[in-house]
């Protein structure tokens, strides 16, 4: 495996079909059409900044897709529409933009590990980001009722072990657990591609995991501050390198158009809102990023509503006077087909505007690939040990040994000597012959205080060896 160099320019995009270019300029006034390519109709949108004099400018290519994954039955096209975006060699990489698993997938081990070992299948460097369904949401009933600060643990001990990112051509990256500090947010990471920082952070919907419940919100507040640390970082990281441009990635949607400002008074007023905003912190994080770094700040994440044409392109945020953040740009996505749809952003900093969005079809001739069907694993429901079971006591009184008579061993096969059994928890041991039906059971007499089974080792969904 190789990891590819991805400070080196990129060979220009190719273009798949012809499309309708429409050129945004969201520079704070009116959006203005710039140029029409072709009639066909294919929306693309353009965030403009004024370039920085550099003697080449980079080109590459980068998927984003999400909620792909909400069942079984959705692997096989989901790694269809993996290898259709791998087609594409101009694609740098993909990011998988939450949600590896449904709202009502049990939050097991073995669903994770089945959907990590498919994203590992790209060819090209695909980093995942953290979502809603895939911790936040594992405490219902329906997802099986772990603890989601549980879950999150667990992915930070498998999906984020690495130093790179997933796929066949892994591209290097930074995690914030690199800073003492903040070492259990492994999943906080960042990287760079010619002259642009890309930032990826744990921000889940619906509203950040924030719990109106009593007492500290500590797995909340932890987060706030890890992620305020890290945008910060990669803003005056992005100003040491001389980047052009800085990319963030979250799957909850901020509401970027709803900002409140701070009241000294409020404890005053009677008709206040309840509903606290779970993403304030993030957005006013957004709103420093933009003033330590000038140039062109991307953020991009699911969208909870559909948008007509798969994504929506606005300037929505605000800072705390109300005035608009003119260097901060959204991009909120929501395919029509998750399955077989993805959002494509070409990036061309030498060009006025960067950046184009469009919306990419898989082909339809393109098979479903074949994958072998996958055993399923029982797993206990919580993330409480399981304990094991033991057989019903014999009511016979113990078969002694007469002396000068010694019982025969019974001696097993083989195939059947180092075969492993599953005890239903998960965790497998040699396996355990039972006596013939004729004969009765044999209890070996055992010496004062000695256990009466050998000990076993629960199964547990927090760590689990190979």
């Amino acid at each position: 495996m190789q990891i590819i160099d991805a400070h080196r320019p990129l060979q220009r995009p190719r273009k798949l079909c012809a499309t309708l270019t429409v050129a945004l300029t969201l520079t704070g006034g009116p959006a203005s059409l710039v140029s029409v390519v072709s009639p066909l109709v294919s929306l693309v949108g353009l965030v403009a900044f004024a370039p920085l004099a550099h003697a080449e400018a980079p080109r590459y290519a980068f998927a984003v897709i999400a909620n792909a994954m909400q069942s079984p039955a959705d692997e096989a096209p989901t790694q269809r529409l993996i290898d259709a975006i791998s087609r594409d060699r101009a694609v740098s990489f993909i990011v998988y933009d939450g949600n590896l698993k449904g709202a009502k997938e049990a939050c097991r081990d073995a669903l994770y590990e089945r959907r990590h070992a498919l994203l590992e299948t790209s060819r090209p460097a695909l980093f995942f980001i953290p979502g809603q369904h895939d911790w936040a949401d594992c405490g219902t009933a329906e997802a099986g009722g772990f603890d989601p600060v549980e879950r999150l643990d667990q992915l930070r001990q498998t999906l984020f072990t690495d130093s790179t990112s997933m796929g066949q051509n892994p591209i290097a990256l930074t995690r914030e657990s690199e800073v003492s500090r903040f070492r259990p947010f492994r999943e906080n990471v960042r990287w760079q591609v010619g002259d642009t920082v890309f930032v990826g952070l744990n921000a889940p919907g619906p509203n950040n995991h924030y719990l109106t419940a009593g007492g500290r919100n500590g797995e909340f507040e932890d987060r706030v501050i890890a992620n305020a640390f890290w945008l910060e970082h990669a803003a005056e990281y992005a100003k040491r390198r001389d980047a052009r441009a800085i990319v963030v990635f979250i799957q909850g949607d901020p509401e970027p158009e709803r900002y409140e400002r701070p009241d000294r008074f409020a404890w005053l007023r009677f008709a206040r809102n309840t509903r606290r905003d779970g993403f304030l912190e993030f957005k006013r994080s957004l709103v420093k990023l933009a003033q330590i770094f000038r140039g062109p700040v991307l953020v991009i994440h699911c969208d909870d509503e559909r948008a007509s044409a798969g994504f929506v392109i606005d300037q929505p945020l605000r800072n705390d006077k109300g005035m608009l953040v003119t260097n901060l740009t959204r991009i909120a996505f929501a395919p029509h087909d998750r399955l077989n749809q993805w959002i494509q952003i070409e990036a061309d900093l030498g060009r006025k505007p960067p950046f184009r969005v469009s919306v990419r079809d898989v082909p339809r001739q393109m098979p479903m690939p074949t994958t072998p069907p996958v055993q399923q694993r029982e797993e206990p429901s919580a993330s409480m040990p399981a304990v094991p079971a033991l057989g019903p006591a014999s009511e016979l009184p113990p078969l002694l040994q007469t002396p000068g008579q010694p019982q025969p061993l019974q001696q097993q096969p083989d195939s059947q000597q180092h075969r492993p059994a599953d005890d239903g928890s998960g965790e497998y041991g040699p396996a355990m012959s039972a006596p013939p039906a004729s004969a009765p059971p044999v209890v070996s007499p055992r010496a004062p205080g000695a256990p009466s089974s050998a000990p076993g080792t629960p199964a547990s969904s927090v760590q689990r060896g190979p």
